[in-house]
């Protein structure tokens, strides 16, 4: 880990377990709000009721196509709708980017790449695709991206399926690409419980971020 980051101390981690949409994301604006120079960067690992999420950009096509008594919530990330729900994880990045000296294109690479290193412990080859954030499997999305910067702290963050009810994700047009096939973990043959999915993948993140960090210091010299 750099001695930047090494300085603000490691991240603090917290689980929250199944935690409502509207009240976390209240928590997340809030601690970036009131966040300052000595403010440790914290990551959040959680699961959510059943909510639609659609980011600033969000367009009306993209949204539910039927009423099916599911909480649609705008929020102030980037991005179009997304689906979450229980059996999904969800990685929450609160951190000062300016601090460790990284960009937020090198944080959503390192994002795709926890999960991507998730996919190789159990032999899946995942991929990237240009223009298009987060993760898929054979043309299939498991993986969606989405965040806000502000003053040069990151919120929002990452959702992964693991082991959920695929069937809201019919009615919209995901990341807002109609007719974008969504896989999920369990169903690529993988039996790890959510939570379990949810420690490899931290793990994964807090490596990728502290390599990130490094080598974005300078080199000291002699």
């Amino acid at each position: 880990m750099s001695a930047v980051w090494a300085a603000a101390s490691a991240p603090v981690v917290r689980r929250l377990g199944l935690a409502p949409y509207l009240p976390t994301l209240a928590s997340m604006q809030a601690f970036t709000a009131a966040r300052d120079a000595d403010t440790r960067d914290e990551i959040w690992l959680l699961q959510h009721p059943p909510t639609y999420t659609y980011g600033v950009a969000g367009r009306a096509e993209h949204l539910p196509r039927e009423d099916a008594g599911i909480a649609l919530v705008k929020v102030d990330r980037g991005g179009q709708i997304t689906y979450h729900g229980p059996g999904q994880i969800v990685v929450y990045t609160l951190l000062d980017l300016r601090r460790m000296g990284i960009g937020v294109k090198t944080l959503v690479q390192r994002l795709e790449q926890a999960v991507l290193d998730v996919l190789t412990d159990h032999g899946i080859r995942g991929e990237r695709r240009a223009g298009a954030p987060g993760v898929y499997v054979r043309g299939a999305k498991l993986a969606a991206l989405g965040l806000r910067i502000r003053n040069g702290c990151s919120y929002h963050g990452l959702s992964v399926n693991v082991a959920m009810d695929l069937a809201p994700f019919d009615a919209i047009d995901p990341c807002g690409y109609h007719g974008l096939a969504v896989a999920q973990v369990r169903d690529l043959g993988v039996a790890e419980s959510p939570e379990r999915i949810g420690e490899r993948l931290l793990h994964h993140l807090l490596r990728n971020l502290a390599e990130a960090t490094a080598s974005a210091q300078p080199t000291s010299r002699a």
